[in-house]
């Protein structure tokens, strides 16, 4: 017989109703019951998925995972197939990295850049694109500054997919400059850019969320440059915009997080901030400020800098049903950094 879900135990017979933003994982019902049949959830004003279970054969299970009926696959909650993605500054570096990851995992994914051309780093990428995994990278050429041209695009995406998934907005520029000698253009060109372009990215990407009822995940690339000064950079502009960033995950978390009873909502807000990655931008510090590179990498507790590839994790786990339960969050990996 079908058991029932009322409380952090399963504790009489019925089928399992468990809200979507509810508790992920629960104690394995003592009578054995095995979880073999999911039915998708309904938009209704209880806002609730259903699970029922029978005494077919099946996989004991120690938890409800939302999105997959248990054991047909594994880590079910990683798999992106049939979704779509939007990652801006993915032409190279630490946006292309999280752009594979997705695709890796099965999703399409738009990688969104002001190059009218992606340069062979993202050729190389598209190259490695397993077929069969049912994934795809795909280029798209805007300036995400230009707010018009941003939203045409996102309304393009998701009219060609049935809606968006999830958005990673990683596009960002660097300068150093001695905060005594920073010009007030400058300091506009640099907010405007890593945080102006940042909130109007998740914006675009919300009404689409909102408009297709895809729910979905929104990741800003912030840095722990948002919550320490960077020994040995002169960066006052771009750390205080990273910091913004953080703010502004909480904020927006704070407004589309919760599921009205029409369905929309349910969009999660996070920022993911790394430590100090070899990137382009990096390596352009690097010459900018001799001896930089050793400062930094006895920074940390690693005792070295990161790669790209070392985020591939963080991204798909943002961007998955893996973090259902988490919004407003800031995910620092910084190879202890900041916990000095």
């Amino acid at each position: 017989m079908p058991i029932k879900l009322i409380s952090p135990c399963l504790n009489s017979l019925g089928r399992c109703r468990l809200p979507i933003a509810g508790l992920r994982r629960w104690p394995a019902p003592t009578s054995g019951a095995i979880l073999t049949a999911y039915k998708p959830w309904a938009a209704s004003q209880h806002n609730e998925r259903w699970y029922t279970t029978a005494g077919e054969s099946g996989t004991n299970v120690t938890g409800l995972p939302k999105e997959a009926e248990v054991g047909t696959k594994r880590f079910s909650d990683f798999d992106l197939a049939g979704n779509a993605f939007v990652v801006t500054g993915g032409a190279r570096g630490l946006g292309l990295a999280l752009a594979e990851a997705l695709v890796e995992a099965g999703g399409k994914v738009y990688c969104l850049d002001r190059l009218p051309e992606p340069d062979q780093e993202w050729q190389r990428a598209q190259q490695r694109v397993v077929a069969q995994w049912g994934g795809a990278l795909e280029y798209r050429q805007v300036d995400v500054t230009n707010t018009t041209e941003l939203n045409s695009l996102m309304e393009e995406i998701a009219s060609e997919n049935g809606g968006i998934q999830g958005v990673i907005a990683a596009a960002g520029i660097q300068q150093l400059t001695p905060a005594i000698d920073y010009k007030a253009e400058d300091v506009n060109r640099m907010m405007q850019t890593n945080y102006t372009a940042a909130f109007m990215t998740a914006q675009a990407a919300a009404r689409m969320m909102l408009k297709y009822k895809s729910r979905g995940s929104i990741c800003f690339v912030a840095s722990m440059s948002g919550s320490v000064a960077n020994k040995g950079l002169l960066s006052s502009a771009y750390n205080s915009s990273k910091a913004a960033l953080i703010q502004l995950a909480r904020n927006l978390a704070m407004e589309w997080s919760s599921v009205k009873e029409n369905g929309e909502g349910g969009i999660r807000v996070n920022c993911l901030s790394p430590g100090h990655i070899v990137t382009p931008m990096v390596l352009r510090n690097f010459e900018e400020v001799p001896g930089l590179r050793e400062t930094w990498s006895q920074a940390n507790m690693m005792g070295r800098l990161a790669e790209t590839s070392e985020f591939k994790g963080a991204g798909l786990f943002l961007m998955s049903n893996a973090s259902t339960f988490m919004t407003g969050s800031n995910l620092v990996i910084d190879g202890g950094h900041t916990a000095w």
